[in-house]
This record gives structure tokens, C-alpha cells and sequence, in this order.
């Protein structure tokens, strides 16, 4: 069987960490998008703040199936 998909992109951000912004990205996706089935991490950064890492930041394409 062969699928047609379509890519969305994404940005997430996380005072936790790159794996909690990935997780909040696709997260918040899935609340209005269907079938999502993968992601790929295009862009990864972060913001400071007084020295500190203060927000971790990523860019994620997300693919889902057109039914």
C-alpha cells in the first residue's frame, strides 16, 4: 500500500531541553492535524539570558498521511 503525505514546519520551545521542545512541538500539532506518522529536527537553537540558557528552540518538519 502507498501513502501521499504532506509536511508541515513547526517551531518549539522548552525551558527543559531540545526533547521536551520536540515533544511540545508535535504535541500541539497533533491537536489540529491528523495522521501524523514522522518528524525530522531542521533547526535546533536556544535563547540566553543573563548567561544562563533560558529557552531551548526547534524547528521540526512533521509529516502525516492525506487520506
Amino acid at each position: 500500500m502507498s501513502h501521499v503525505y504532506k509536511l508541515i514546519e513547526v517551531a518549539g520551545s522548552s525551558t527543559s531541553g531540545y526533547d521536551d521542545a520536540i515533544r511540545q512541538a508535535v504535541a500541539k500539532a497533533a491537536e489540529t492535524v491528523e495522521h501524523l506518522d514522522w518528524f525530522e529536527v531542521t533547526e535546533m537553537r536556544g535563547h540566553i539570558k543573563d548567561g544562563q540558557i533560558a529557552h531551548f528552540q526547534v524547528v521540526v518538519k512533521i509529516g502525516f498521511r492525506l487520506s
